[in-house]
Order: structure tokens, then C-alpha cells, then sequence
């Protein structure tokens, strides 16, 4: 699963205050002298010791697995009225191991009419959404047994939970059940990770079961279906219906099965011999490609990295309305949320190349070899994460690859300090759903390309297709992992799964750097300050150090591990280094503080070639006003890395050098990244000089990349207000959310009422921040209409906010903008006013379903 819904959460929280290595394995002929400095070290009064607990610790195990499920027939159909799965289910069982008179299922939700064991009647309790069958008999493990359960599901009826990253556990949904709700399609679709699908057919919902599937679906004719496996067959029924026979033949986890319905369009293509579908709906049938973007070569790609050939009997993706998570890796029919849905040029620069990767990297890692049990999540979620890595550093260049990684990292450490930290095979969590979390993602992905630098590139691929080709189709925990690398390395690798898979933190590293010209010995101290309450005192960190001795020569590479508190390594260096690096591929998890004069990281920008080398030293020097450093400003702008032009852009001072802001505007003309055209357009606006309001026009009239054309609309309204006006009259029935959001901005500033209606139409075409500027500006607008208007307007934001059907960023923009008008009405005086909109916000809280949304709102309505 991917896209995390808790980082929304992080980003809210952090609005308010202001309203994500590849390299050679190198092989060292003289090992560096190290000397252990124990006098140095900080000795810290030991903490009071804790009451001691004569409990064993909270242990989440595996499921205990007494019968096994070896294959599941359903037939099902749908009420639409009053959202029920119409079901039969016949079920191939056999003991595992021990002799068993009974079967449990999980059956949530459930109007059970009748059950057989082998064709008998039979006796059954169901309580508490378990189901308890009496089998009749004791089978033995040699025995296989037949369980027929007729059903009616009423996901719907359910008692709804959920979590940050899969915000419903109903498991299967109905979309437009009765086909009131305007242009939204009707559909019905499922989600079945965690121990959801049992919400609509019996199982055992378990990570460690594997079976394998057919499902008869009958639907009305008009609507395509898809589920696991391949389509058999499709036979129309003479009451207008369609039965679709969808079969599954190679076994997987029981959350792994989905269906999904609905008018979508299907766009097909080839790889390799075997089917590629893409669903999407009609409007967005021409850009399913650009939507799906490369996913032939993705699968060309891992297949080949990973040495084993994607191994499912089809590929197929959809795009569902009203989705409860990201996506969802479902064994060959992986389902994705709305957002994803955009055109062709929507896409310019920001297409969905990383979470398509992610969600086929999980059919290895995920669906072929699955996680044991949920404490195991990161041993799917780690990989997945990680593909992106590999995706990005194989099609688009090592600093794209480092880049995405620095804000991967940057998410744990900001997790970690918020929400705490707790270790990545995590056995004592509160609830299953907490594992959804920056530790399983993030963390998972970063620890994984550190054991790629630790062992080398050959070693890292050559296990991890043993491990596959070893585990398929089974469940695996880290253990196995451990071993895989431990065959093919030779390495006893306990230290490593240790510290990062079954402890929890990272290391806090400061580090300074000096030369012994007596000796010639270069000198690297490094001290772990990481609190040792909460993380291992020490991290053992092999890495490699590169020292610079010329401009633009090769370093010398050597390496060190690491594994005391402090250290101090003295490595042989003919001359004094104008530049050393610890860390040099930069591939340990961790924070760093390192000791550098103005002079070094000058040196660092123009020699050392990675990108986190050149954007580390542009943002520590980004304050400084020297002469060398508003050169690596003005020289950043001609990085070969967009990201580094972006960021140096923001650095910039429009009154501070003409020659710059030339640059800047030829940026903005020609720069090949269009999110560098944004900025620069953005930043030649902060300048004021309506020289370049040619420029903003040009960018208006004929980019593709909606995020410039917005750009050059926002860049008007501060050069040629009229002249933005009258743009954004013509494009006010575009549908892009940018454009809207664009044209919005330039109607706030207006202070004209009239325009209100235009924002009311377009609520749902915002997401993101982006909805909350949108919603801002309708309140602003609405605040330059008076105490009665910001009334009104404020009872039409109540409906957004108090629609569970809305997304969280909406539903909290419309609450925050009742709140910002509440706050004017009181300045102003305006009392009764002010309780009707206090009123508004205490029905908000009153229906809002999502915890850290009402944690939020806490603070609303005072």
C-alpha cells in the first residue's frame, strides 16, 4: 500500500503555524590507523532507574495456522439499494499439521443462511465477526474437506474503522449506489489490506494464508469488471445481467483478492507476450498511458534487476472514485485512488512514476513473498518503498534517485521525532494499523540501500533473487532475509538486521575533520550523540570517506567502520585534503552535523558530484554574503539537476544583482523543467518590474504544463492586474486544479463578491494545499462582503466540511476557513454572527470521522 495519509497530517499540522547508493564495492589496500578515544567521552548521570515490570513484554505472533485454505469459489451479486453482497462461497480446506474437528473464518458483517461440510449441513456459531464450523468429523492433514457458505455481506453496516493510511476497513465499497450523486460514477470496488476482505467473503483474513480464487460476478451489462487472475469467461443473462468468470491459479494472501466495477475504459497493451489493462474512465481514456506511464519498461526493469521475471499471469491497473487509501498492490489488478487521474498535460513533470513502481515492485515483495505477520510490514512496504529509488536512479539519473531519498529520510526523521519511534519489526504495536507508518515505509526503504552499499551492488541483487526465488509464494519475516544475504555474502549480518530491523532510532553523528602534516595523517573524529534511552548507544556504520586533494581530480576513497561512541580515524594522506567527506555515498540513515569552513563547502559544490554534496553545501551557504558564496547562488542556477536550480532560485534576491534576475528570466522562457519555469516566473513577479509581464503572458498563452501556466497567471496579478483579470475571465472552465486555484487568487484579489460563485462550483476540482488556498481565498473574498456574507458563505463551507465523502485536506480547508471568518467576525465586533459560526464548527467536530482531523479542530471555534 502506498501514499500515506498520516504525512497529510504532518503537512496540516505544520500549516497552521504558518496561517523522499548505487557505487562500485571499493576494494581498500591499506587499512586506515583508528585510534578509540575513551577519555572523550561524554559520561551522562544514569536516569532513575524505572519501576521493574514482572510482565512479559506486549508480543503480537504470527497467526496460528491450524487449517489450510487451498482454494475459494465465490459467486457473488449486488443489491445496490441497500449496498449488500449477495454471496456463495465454497471453500478447499485442509488441516495443516494437527487433526481438527472445527473451522474459524473471519466473517465480518455477515447474514449467514446456510453452511455444508462436504455437501452436509452442518452446525456453526458466529460471533463477535467470527465464524466457528463444526466440521462433523476429525480431518488429519492427509484429509481435504469442502465448506459451503451462503451469506449475505453488509460491509455498509458495519461499525467503521480504519487508520492514517487506510482511512475504512469496510472493505468493500459502494459508489453512487443509486446513482444521485450528480456525475460520479457508480461503482463498487474493495480493500482488503489489513484483515478486511473478509467483510465480504468468508476466509481466514491472515497475511500467512495463501490460496488460490475464482469469482462469478453478475452485474448489470453496462458496468466492466475486473479481479484477480484472468477473465475466463463472460456470459450475458437474459434479465440484462453479465456473469464474468475471473480465475486466479496461483496461490496468494487472502487481502491480496479484489474486485472492482464499474463504466470504466479499458486501454490495453502488450509486454512480453502477457496483457497490460488499464482502466480509467472515459474522459481519461486517451491519457491512460501518460497515467500508467511506463510500466512496460518498469516491468522489463525489475524483472531483470531482481533476476526473476514478474511472475503473475497479467498486469492490470484502475483508477476508483472515493478511495480509502493510495493504492492497493492486489495480486494483478492493482487499484489507485483518484488522484492519479490526470491528462496527459497535467502530467508534464509530475507524473505517477513512483507510486506505479511502488505498487509493481510489491507483486515480488508483497504478493509473490509476503509478509508473516503485520510486525513484519516493512518486509512488503520496506521494498516497495525502495523501488522507487531504483525506478527513478535506473530511468532518470542517480540525482533524481538521491533526491526522492533525501525526502524519504527526511519523512522518517520528521516521524520519528513527532510520533516517536519504535523498532521496524515491530511485535509489541498497539493496533495492526499503526504499522503504517514512516518506520515500515520509509525507514524500510532507506535501511535497504544501505545494505545495498554494505554488501555491493552484485551481492544485493544476487540475494535478493535467491530470497524470491527460495520464499515464493510463502510468508517470510526478516530472518529470512537476513539468511539470504548471509549465503550469498558469506558475512554473519546479525549486526546489521540487529540494529535497524530489530531495535529502533538511528545515529546522531557529528563529525570534524583535520590534517596532521607531521604525519601526514588525515584526521576524521566522529561522535554518536544519539540519546541512548531511546536508540543503541552505538551504531556500527561501516562507510566509505573520500578525500579531495586536487580541483576537479578523483578523491581517494577509503573505508572505516565505525563502532564506538567516539572514534578517531587517522588515514595516511600524502597532502593536506582541501575537502573530506565521511559517509561518501551517503547512504547511512541517520542526522549529521559536520564541522566545515566557508572554504570547504565551496570546494564541496564545484568537486564533490553527488547531489546531496552540491545541495548541502548551496543551503549552508544560502545566508552567507561573500563573494564565493552569491557565486554558488548564481552558478546553482545552471545546475544539471532541476531540483538544485529550483532551490537556488529561492535564494534569490530580485533587487540584489540585475544580471541575475536576467538569468532568472530566461529560466522562465526556457528552463526544460517546468516546475524551474514556475519559480522563475514566481520570482520575476516579487520583483514588481512589469517589464516582465510579457513573459507572464507568453508563459499563459502557449506552455502545456499547467503548474507554469498558473504560475504566469499568479506572476500577472503583480505585473498587469487588469491584464490578469481579464486571463483569468477566459479560463475559468478550465479543469485543471492549478489553473482554478491560479484564477482564484487573482479573483481574491479583486475583493469582488460576484466572482464567489465561480469558487463554489470548483470546491471539488481542489485537493491538496492547493484546496487549502483555494478555500482561503473564497474566504477572503467572502470577508470583503460583509458580516452576512461571510455567513452564508461560511453555512456552503459547512457542506463540504461535514461530507465524509469529501478528502481530509478539503474537509479541513472548509473547517480552517470558517474558523479564519469566525476570527474576523469577532474582531469586528459581529457577536451573533460569530455564534452562528461557532455553531458551524461545533457540528463539524460533532461529525467528523477522522482522529488526528479532530485533534486538529480542537482548536477551532474559540
Amino acid at each position: 500500500m502506498k501514499i500515506l495519509n498520516y504525512s497529510w497530517i504532518i503537512l496540516l499540522i505544520s500549516s497552521l503555524t504558518v496561517l523522499s547508493c548505487k557505487g562500485p564495492v571499493v576494494v581498500v589496500d591499506e587499512e586506515p590507523m583508528e585510534e578509540r578515544v575513551l577519555e572523550g567521552i561524554v559520561v551522562t548521570p544514569e536516569p532513575e532507574e524505572d519501576e521493574v515490570s514482572l510482565e512479559l513484554p506486549k508480543y503480537n505472533p504470527s497467526y496460528f495456522r491450524k487449517n489450510d485454505i487451498l482454494h475459494t469459489k465465490l459467486e457473488l451479486s449486488f443489491d445496490w439499494s441497500k449496498q449488500h453482497v449477495l454471496g456463495k462461497a465454497w471453500i478447499d480446506i485442509k488441516p495443516l499439521f494437527y487433526d481438527t474437528d472445527k473451522l474459524v473464518l473471519d466473517a465480518k458483517g455477515f447474514d449467514i443462511n446456510e453452511i455444508k461440510v462436504d455437501g452436509k449441513k452442518a452446525s456453526y456459531d458466529y460471533k463477535d465477526e467470527i465464524l466457528t464450523i463444526e466440521l462433523g468429523k476429525t480431518y488429519s492433514s492427509k484429509d481435504k474437506y469442502q465448506v459451503y457458505v451462503d451469506y449475505t455481506a453488509k460491509p455498509n453496516e458495519r461499525a467503521e474503522g480504519g487508520s492514517a493510511a487506510i482511512t475504512s476497513d469496510k472493505g468493500l465499497f459502494f459508489i453512487n449506489p443509486l446513482g444521485d450523486e450528480g456525475d460520479k460514477p457508480q461503482q463498487i470496488w474493495t480493500q482488503g489490506e489489513t484483515e478486511n476482505n473478509s467483510a465480504w467473503f468468508p476466509t481466514v483474513d491472515k497475511p500467512n494464508e495463501r490460496m488460490t480464487q475464482e469469482i462469478y460476478l453478475t452485474v448489470k451489462d453496462e458496468f466492466e469488471t475486473l479481479s484477480n487472475g484472468l477473465l475466463k469467461s463472460s456470459k450475458k443473462n437474459s434479465n440484462g445481467t453479465r456473469t464474468d468468470h475471473w480465475v486466479m491459479d496461483m496461490p496468494h494472501a487472502p487481502y491480496l483478492a479484489m474486485l472492482a466495477i464499474g463504466d470504466f475504459a479499458i486501454v490495453e497493451e502488450d509486454w512480453n507476450g502477457m496483457l497490460l489493462q488499464y482502466y480509467v474512465e472515459h474522459d481519461y481514456k486517451k491519457d491512460a498511458k501518460a497515467i500508467f506511464s511506463n510500466t512496460p519498461e518498469m516491468l522489463t526493469f525489475f524483472s531483470d534487476y531482481l533476476g526473476v521475471k514478474y511472475p503473475w499471469q497479467k498486469y492490470s491497473q484502475v483508477v476508483v472514485r472515493d478511495y480509502v487509501s493510495g493504492a492497493m498492490e492486489n495480486t494483478t489488478a492493482v487499484i489507485f485512488g483518484e488522484f492519479v487521474q490526470n491528462t496527459e498535460r497535467e502530467l508534464i513533470d509530475n507524473h505517477n512514476e513512483r507510486i506505479v513502481a511502488h505498487e509493481l515492485m510489491h507483486h515480488w515483495f508483497g504478493d509473490l513473498v509476503t509478509c508473516e505477520s503485520w510486525a513484519n510490514l516493512t518486509m512488503n512496504e520496506g521494498f516497495a518503498n525502495y523501488s522507487e529509488y531504483l525506478w527513478l536512479e535506473h530511468k532518470y539519473g542517480r540525482d533524481a534517485a538521491d533526491y526522492h531519498l533525501m525526502g524519504e529520510r527526511s519523512g522518517y526523521l520528521a516521524s520519528a521525532a513527532q510520533m516517536g519511534m519504535h523498532p521496524l519489526i515491530y511485535f509489541g504495536y498497539d493496533d495492526k494499523e499503526d504499522m503504517f507508518d514512516a518506520h515500515s515505509y520509509n525507514k524500510g526503504g532507506a535501511i535497504l540501500h544501505m545494505l545495498r552499499n554494505v554488501v555491493g551492488e552484485d551481492a544485493f541483487r544476487l540475494a535478493l533473487k535467491n530470497y524470491l526465488n527460495e520464499h515464493q509464494f510463502t510468508a517470510v519475516e526478516a530472518h529470512d532475509l537476513r539468511l539470504a544475504f548471509e549465503n550469498v555474502t558469506g558475512q554473519d549480518l546479525n549486526w546489521f538486521f540487529n540494529q535497524w530491523y530489530f531495535n529502533q532510532g538511528h545515529p546522531a553523528l557529528e563529525i570534524e575533520y583535520g590534517y596532521d602534516d607531521a604525519k601526514k595523517e588525515a584526521i576524521i573524529a566522529i561522535a554518536q550523540t544519539q540519546d541512548p534511552r531511546d536508540n543503541p548507544p552505538v551504531f556500527v556504520l561501516p562507510m566509505f570517506v573520500d578525500f579531495y586533494t586536487t580541483n576537479g581530480g578523483t578523491p581517494i576513497r577509503k573505508s572505516i567502520v565505525m563502532d564506538q561512541r567516539e572514534q578517531v580515524f587517522r588515514i595516511p594522506i600524502a597532502s593536506q585534503p582541501k575537502l573530506i567527506v565521511a559517509d561518501a555515498e551517503h547512504s547511512v540513515l541517520g542526522t549529521f552535523d559536520e564541522s566545515r569552513s566557508e572554504e570547504e563547502y565551496v570546494f564541496q559544490f564545484y568537486n564533490a558530484p553527488l547531489f546531496y554534496d552540491r545541495y548541502v553545501a548551496l543551503d549552508a551557504l544560502k545566508d552567507s554574503n561573500s563573494a564565493a558564496a552569491k557565486k554558488i547562488r548564481q552558478d546553482a542556477l545552471k545546475d544539471s539537476y532541476w531540483a538544485i536550480r529550483n532551490t537556488a532560485l529561492g535564494m534569490v534576491n530580485p533587487m540584489d544583482n540585475p544580471s541575475v534576475m536576467a538569468m532568472v528570466a530566461e529560466m522562465a522562457k526556457k528552463d526544460p523543467r517546468s516546475q524551474v519555469k514556475a519559480s522563475a516566473l514566481l520570482l520575476l513577479a516579487e520583483s514588481g518590474d512589469a517589464q516582465y509581464a510579457g513573459i507572464a503572458k507568453n508563459a499563459v498563452d502557449n506552455e502545456r504544463a499547467y503548474g507554469v501556466v498558473s504560475a504566469g497567471l499568479e506572476a500577472l496579478t503583480q505585473l498587469d492586474k487588469d491584464e490578469a483579470v481579464k486571463y483569468a475571465e477566459k479560463l475559468e472552465n478550465e479543469k485543471s486544479g492549478s489553473i482554478i486555484a491560479a484564477v482564484g487568487k487573482i479573483y481574491e484579489s479583486t475583493g469582488d463578491v460576484s466572482k464567489m460563485p465561480f469558487f463554489e462550483k470548483n470546491f471539488d476540482r481542489t485537493d491538496g494545499y492547493g484546496a487549502i488556498n483555494f478555500f482561503k481565498s473564497y474566504s477572503m473574498l467572502a470577508a470583503a462582503g460583509g458580516p452576512a456574507k461571510m455567513l452564508s458563505s461560511s453555512e456552503t463551507l459547512q457542506k463540504v466540511a461535514e461530507d465524509m465523502g469529501q478528502s481530509p485536506w478539503r474537509r479541513f480547508a472548509a473547517t480552517s476557513a470558517i474558523d479564519a471568518l469566525l476570527k474576523e467576525l469577532k474582531a469586528g465586533g459581529e457577536t451573533e454572527k460569530a455564534m452562528a459560526l461557532k455553531k458551524i464548527i461545533a457540528n463539524i467536530k460533532s461529525v467528523e470521522t477522522n482522529d488526528q482531523l479532530q485533534s486538529i479542530y480542537q482548536n477551532y471555534g474559540n
